[in-house]
């Protein structure tokens, strides 16, 4: 039995509404009171003191086996999502029903999955930042910025900015980089 469920003082006062009457009154985000969230993270940090035949079981007592070649890391990870999922509640009817028809649509191929935008090698890239202009060479194997080698845009965007950036957003190459550039020319 938990002690917080128990508690007198949990338990709704004489005249205080009840839980099912601030859901119908439109209080959608009102849930049950979660467990100690110290209690969780206790559970969490033990997984990894636990041998891995001990994640074993427990995988085994969830599922039917342990996936072969599933790492020490997957399983207290997988393991840990299961303990946050029986803690805090799992995925949502809405959501569930929406990863059920994507899946569905994969499985019929009807589904399109868009790529993104493909740089040929030999494209040039420009972007206008703090008042300098960035120049990127597209390669087959990766981009030049500066007379040096990159693998990744984000990491040319990384550094012009010295912050975390999206590099296809950086270079206005993604679909919302161009949907704000197209309401700024709006107005």
């Amino acid at each position: 039995m938990n002690p917080a469920i128990d508690d007198a003082s949990a338990r709704p006062r004489a005249g205080d509404p009840s839980p099912a009457r601030h859901r119908r009154n439109g209080h959608r985000h009102h849930r049950p009171r979660r467990p100690d969230i110290t209690e969780v993270e206790r559970q969490i940090a033990g997984l990894a003191n636990r041998s891995t035949q001990d994640l074993r079981v427990a995988w085994r007592q969830l599922h039917p086996g342990p996936p072969l070649g599933l790492s020490r890391d997957l399983l207290i990870r997988a393991l840990a999502n299961q303990l946050q999922e029986q803690s805090y509640g799992g995925v949502g009817r809405a959501l569930r029903r929406r990863l059920q028809s994507l899946a569905g649509e994969s499985d019929k191929a009807t589904m399109t999955v868009d790529p993104g935008v493909v740089l040929k090698p030999g494209t040039t890239l420009v972007r206008q930042w703090r008042g300098h202009t960035h120049t990127v060479l597209v390669h087959n194997d990766g981009f030049e910025h500066e007379g040096q080698r990159f693998r990744s845009l984000t990491a040319i965007a990384e550094r012009i900015t010295e912050a975390h950036w999206s590099g296809p957003r950086f270079f206005g190459l993604t679909r919302r980089a161009r949907a704000v550039a197209g309401a700024k020319a709006r107005r």
